[in-house]
């Protein structure tokens, strides 16, 4: 008699794996079709601005209200609005409301290491074009001084 293994297929292309919990443990970006990649990139276009990444680095000490980060960014409520909304559009924040205020906190933890690999990337590239630099400098003999 043929045994029959009870295992999960291992995850193709654009299917998400399982950990033994059976969560989500990662999806996979290979093979996703047009709609699903268009939704990364709405994630992605979410993290691309700089008052954005801010609002972030503000709510990683928690939940925070609109006033707050109004203040901690030095900008106008409207600003922070607008860039909150961005935010909780692309799932990157979630609100709940308390009376009149709004509360925001990061929706998912996993974004802080997103951007803690991007920023490790960057400083390894920085750090190996100024190797480069340098070597270039003393290759052709010390940085030239203007006359």
């Amino acid at each position: 008699m043929e045994s029959i293994s009870t295992a999960p297929a291992p995850p193709g292309p654009g299917r998400s794996a399982r950990n033994a919990e059976g969560g989500r443990e990662r999806m996979d970006m290979d093979g996703l079709d047009s709609t699903a990649l268009e939704q990364v990139a709405v994630y992605f276009r979410a993290l691309a601005e700089p008052s954005r990444l801010r609002l972030l680095n503000e709510l990683r000490g928690g939940e925070r209200n609109v006033t707050e980060l109004t203040r901690a960014l030095g900008t106008s409520q409207a600003n922070v609005s607008k860039h909150l909304a961005v935010l909780l559009q692309a799932g990157v924040v979630e609100r709940s409301m308390r009376g009149t205020s709004a509360f925001y906190r990061i929706a998912d933890p996993n974004t802080y290491k997103l951007c803690e690999l991007v920023c490790g990337q960057l400083g390894r590239r920085f750090e190996a074009e100024s190797v480069l630099r340098r070597e270039f400098i003393a290759s052709i003999g010390g940085p030239r001084r203007r006359r």
